[in-house]
């Protein structure tokens, strides 16, 4: 969540920062709304106060035998006063109500390192790990394989559930759970995360404090009218798990790790990416959450994302990292890398995971504080996440990029151990 005082103390500073991002946002109308509020609370605070000072008055004044006549009339300008207090309240509800629905609307200030630029065109190259494959063949799409393979049936999830939902067989479903088992596995073995098995479904405030809700909305699956939402990612319960509390700061930065599936409505998106696993409505994945300092976040995302291409070099996959420029940027995030895994049949690179610092701006909308020493005041956390991996994409990248003439695929080496030792998968 944005802070207002960010916006009281420099308007002109956020707006710039702000229209890196694109759009149009009316600072000063919320500038306006902010300054009513603070004099409507300093009016309320004032009646309340005179009214407690009167109140005490009125004692006095029953114990010095005063008129009648005196003490109503101290009582008539007590009601008087908590009588407009009231009525200020109402409106200072309103006003505070406002206040809070534009912030959380308001996305979040890109870092000074992210680049500017409005869309895809505009992220800059960071690194590329390993060679493209070469094909003495015309390679086929991961649908088409994996229907070949028989390890897909893209049909019978069509009558199950319709468009956009994924049905896998034999040594498909067994590598799907592989990927899964493998990139635990590695993240808590070897990258020293802790793992998680949260809710696959949570309440609103969880939403709203990754930023998922007010803005997204029409995103999201809800349950049972609103009362649950199922997650688009497990970065939402991960990093709810500390809503509300005071972390120790000699416990940060805190690593955690969770697989879940993950259910997106996919909105906006028809036409784009109907065939095969690239965009479902639910799909598995793993992700790294971490909680951190604001002084060593921006180291800890450089760890983070190696941490999530080592699932890739493990893989023997190819891929590329590029940061996103400010206009691509998600809405909570103010820096992220992407990492993007070479698709052969698509002869492009398709993004895999993303990895973002959102500084504080999670941890003030879900009030995650950590206390830096002892008898310190409490400040809010920086949070970052990221996909290590998402776990269908991989699927996609190892039929396409590791295919061969015959129609069959051969299984990284990194996941033999969890494919009880299968090399290849054949017709």
């Amino acid at each position: 969540m944005f802070d207002i005082r960010l916006i009281r103390d420099d308007p002109e500073a956020v707006a710039r920062a702000l229209a890196r991002r694109g759009g149009d946002w009316n600072l000063a109308g919320i500038l306006e709304i902010d300054a009513r509020r603070r004099d409507l609370t300093h009016q309320v605070e004032s009646r309340v106060a005179d009214v407690r000072k009167r109140s005490k008055k009125i004692g006095e004044l029953k114990r010095n035998r005063a008129s009648d006549e005196e003490v109503q009339a101290f009582l008539a300008e007590n009601q008087r006063l908590t009588a407009e207090a009231k009525s200020m309240e109402g409106e200072l509800a309103e006003l505070v109500q406002n206040q809070n629905d534009f912030l959380l609307e308001l996305p979040n200030t890109p870092h000074e390192t992210t680049p500017d630029g409005q869309s895809a065109e505009d992220n800059a190259l960071v690194r590329v790990w390993g060679e493209k494959p070469v094909f003495d063949f015309a390679p086929k799409a991961h649908d088409e394989l994996g229907e070949a393979l028989g390890i897909l049936d893209m049909k019978r999830a069509v009558k199950i559930a319709g468009a956009r939902f994924a049905l896998y067989r034999g040594a498909g479903a067994r590598l799907e759970r592989a990927l899964i088992n493998y990139m635990l596995d590695l993240h808590t073995n070897e990258h020293d995360y802790t793992e998680w098995l949260p809710p696959f479904m949570v309440n609103p405030e969880a939403m709203t404090g990754t930023g998922q809700l007010p803005k997204f909305e029409e995103d999201l699956f809800r349950v049972d009218d609103g009362k649950f939402y199922l997650i688009p990612t497990a970065e939402v319960p991960v990093t709810n798990i500390h809503r509300e509390e005071i972390l120790s700061g000699e416990d940060l930065p805190l690593k955690y790790t969770a697989y879940t599936p993950c259910f997106r409505s996919e909105a906006g998106s028809y036409g784009q990416d109907t065939r095969g696993l690239i965009r479902q409505h639910q799909f598995n994945k793993v992700e790294l959450v971490k909680f951190s300092r604001p002084g060593t976040s921006y180291e800890e995302l450089e760890t983070l994302t190696t941490d999530a291409e080592e699932v890739l070099k493990r893989l023997g996959l190819h891929y590329r990292v590029v940061t996103l420029c400010a206009g691509d940027l998600g809405f909570s995030a103010a820096k992220t890398y992407d990492i993007e895994v070479w698709v052969p049949s698509q002869n492009t690179y398709r993004e895999i995971s993303s990895c973002s610092n959102f500084e504080d701006f999670q941890a003030r909308r879900a009030d995650i504080r950590y206390r830096p020493g002892a008898g310190a005041k409490p400040e809010f956390v920086h949070t970052l996440n990221g996909s290590g991996l998402a776990v269908g994409r991989t699927l996609v990248a190892i039929l396409e990029n590791f295919q061969r003439a015959d129609g069959s695929v051969v299984i990284p080496e990194a996941l033999r151990p969890y494919m009880g030792g299968t090399a290849s998968i054949s017709a």
